[in-house]
């Protein structure tokens, strides 16, 4: 894997650059062959916490994570053990969906060499709890907004008027809102 680590409102030390590329490097042994994408990786400063952000673009799958907390150390741990939960995730996924498809099942080693299977790991995490059914109302983006604040929660799933297809708007973490559109 390539790293592009840079920093926003903090310089990126040679002590950082290190830490970031051995955690990340971890991550390999996950694969059969390590991956030949770039790693993105974003350092900032924001209100005194301090964040990382990975984004690992990988084929058919993007792993992204990230963390905040007050120690620049701290925070780049817990973004590689996302990323780590992740992969297993996915790798369960693709033994329950493509049992006989050897292509998807190739990116991912068989086992991860703990002793437990990734199967057994996760299958807790996969648990659908609740399904909701309701009519797609017809609305424009802002409209969507003020109906996704109304009933409380960060996402709302609507018609688009505009484009005629569903989509999603969401809350983000510094309080704007983002748009899902499918392609």
């Amino acid at each position: 894997m390539k790293y592009n680590i840079r920093g926003q409102r903090m310089e990126v030390t040679d002590a950082l650059r290190d830490y970031v590329e051995k955690k990340l490097s971890r991550l390999e042994r996950y694969f059969e062959t390590p991956p030949q994408s770039d790693v993105n990786v974003t350092l900032s400063v924001t209100k005194g916490h301090q964040a990382v952000e990975v984004t690992i673009p990988l084929k058919g799958l993007l792993l992204r994570a990230e963390e905040k907390r007050e120690d620049m150390y701290a925070s780049i741990d817990f973004v590689v053990d996302k990323l780590e939960r992740q992969i297993r995730k996915h790798k369960t996924r693709i033994n329950r969906n493509f049992r006989n498809d050897d292509s998807a099942r190739a990116l991912f080693k068989e086992d991860f060499g703990g002793g437990v299977s990734v199967a057994q790991e996760e299958e807790d995490d996969l648990e659908l709890v609740r399904t909701k059914r309701f009519n797609l109302k017809p609305m424009g983006v802002e409209e969507a907004i003020l109906q996704m604040n109304l009933v409380g929660h960060n996402f709302y799933v609507f018609s688009n008027t505009d484009t005629k297809e569903v989509n999603v708007v969401y809350r983000r973490n510094d309080g704007k809102y983002g748009l899902i559109e499918s392609e």
